[in-house]
């Protein structure tokens, strides 16, 4: 499990659109990444959709926002096409990138325990370190505080 002040650990995922990310090029700018259980879900699309509608302000502020699940590329296309997400989403159908953040967790619901996703965010300052972990985010006014981290690099 990472936690701030930790170096960011690197990846190269596949994205929606079909190109890949190598999360160590991006260095020199912050980078925000927020890690969701499930391509069109309810509380995954309503924080897609929030970042999305923020980009031009996380822009503003210098970030790249990516979002990451274990979906498949063609989901992300589809999930993408569906609700005119505009951040870049990766996949990590291998579960590696999720394990090396600590995301990848024991979950209960209904009464089941299962592995899933644990929805988490990590702002990763110019430096390619955490400046910030957010860890079972509740979608409601998440994307407003990732933005004011952000701004307080």
């Amino acid at each position: 499990m990472v936690d701030a002040q930790d170096t960011a650990p690197d990846f190269t995922l596949p994205r929606d659109g079909g190109d890949t990310v190598t999360l160590s090029t991006l260095r020199g700018a912050p980078v925000v990444l927020f890690f969701y259980p499930r391509d069109d879900t309810s509380g995954c699309t309503k924080e897609s959709i929030g970042f999305s509608e923020a980009l031009q302000e996380f822009a503003e502020a210098g970030a790249q926002i990516f979002g990451i699940s274990k979906d498949s590329v063609a989901s992300h296309d589809k999930f993408v096409a569906k609700h005119d997400l505009k951040t870049g989403m990766l996949s990590d159908e291998t579960g590696t990138t999720c394990e090396d953040y600590g995301v990848w967790k024991e979950k209960k619901m209904y009464g089941k325990t299962f592995m899933g996703i644990e929805r988490s965010t990590f702002l990763i300052d110019a430096d390619g370190r955490i400046a910030k972990v957010w860890r079972k985010v509740k979608v409601p006014g998440h994307v407003e505080q990732v933005l004011e981290a952000v701004r307080a690099l």
